[in-house]
């Protein structure tokens, strides 16, 4: 069985979530046999931000749905976004 990378993108309710504080809640909120590799916050528009996080898991059915909903019951998570995946 072989890795996967993923990159997700997190939306934040609005402009005046705390981005530092949500990096933590992620990182704290995935689940087990995920890797959480990098966290970026980037510019969107209008003072608006998202979350870009790479992440490394294995490639087994099911744990990307999993990890998502994970990550969509984050307080102030907008929407989940998987921008890329690739095996590793």
């Amino acid at each position: 069985m072989g890795q996967v990378a993923v990159l997700i993108r997190v939306m934040p309710q609005g402009t005046d979530t705390d981005m530092e504080a949500l990096a933590k809640a992620v990182r704290s909120s995935v689940p087990a046999g995920v890797t959480v590799r990098g966290l970026q916050v980037k510019d969107i528009a209008f003072g608006l931000k998202s979350l870009l996080i790479s992440v490394v898991m294995p490639d087994a059915g099911g744990i990307l749905e999993s990890t998502e909903h994970a990550l969509a019951k984050v307080p102030h998570v907008e929407s989940i976004e998987v921008m890329e995946e690739g095996l590793l």
